[in-house]
């Protein structure tokens, strides 16, 4: 496992009311430090926005125990998907997140510098994130939970480990 979280930086969609029209976003580089100096932060990494367990719990439950997280010293919750910055805003908009940070990583350079980047050529998504979540203090990993069964082309989703649930009880824990 990594100690601390690569260096990278995300090409993000930025509200600015200053654009005016129907589409006043702008592109805004948002680099690793920007997320993690500094603070302590969850992180959970899933294949794909609109997916099936993505939109039914792994993404609704972080929203869920949100208010518990910050309680817990948490100053950040953020979801990470090889997606594009349009893509995970529609995806937050349909799934009325307000609470978690849906941060694009639309080349997958944070996901391969994590280890985390897998194949699902089998299922026609190309290369997308293994599922896991790890606690983050100041860029320095504390904890990852890995989903089991790491492989290309896996023919389960596996979301056994990840969850918030037992993000919570760790941090409940320590």
């Amino acid at each position: 496992m990594q100690s601390r979280v690569p260096n990278v930086v995300f090409k993000t969609r930025v509200r600015n009311e200053a654009l005016g029209g129907p589409n006043p976003f702008e592109w805004k580089d948002l680099h690793t430090d920007d997320i993690f100096k500094g603070k302590n932060v969850i992180v959970f990494s899933l294949p794909g926005a609109f997916t099936p367990t993505c939109s039914t719990s792994h993404l609704p439950r972080y929203e869920e125990l949100y208010d518990e997280f910050k309680a817990l010293g948490v100053d950040a919750v953020v979801c990470v998907s090889v997606n594009d910055a349009f893509v995970m805003f529609q995806w937050g908009k349909s799934q009325n997140a307000k609470n978690v940070f849906l941060l694009p990583d639309g080349n997958g350079e944070f996901t391969r510098k994590m280890g985390m980047l897998v194949d699902k050529n089998n299922l026609g998504f190309g290369q997308r994130s293994w599922r896991y979540s790890m606690y983050v203090e100041d860029g320095e990993i504390k904890q990852m939970f890995c989903e089991p069964g790491f492989e290309d082309n896996c023919q389960t989703d596996p979301f056994e480990v990840s969850d918030a649930d037992t993000m919570l009880n760790y941090l409940k824990n320590r």
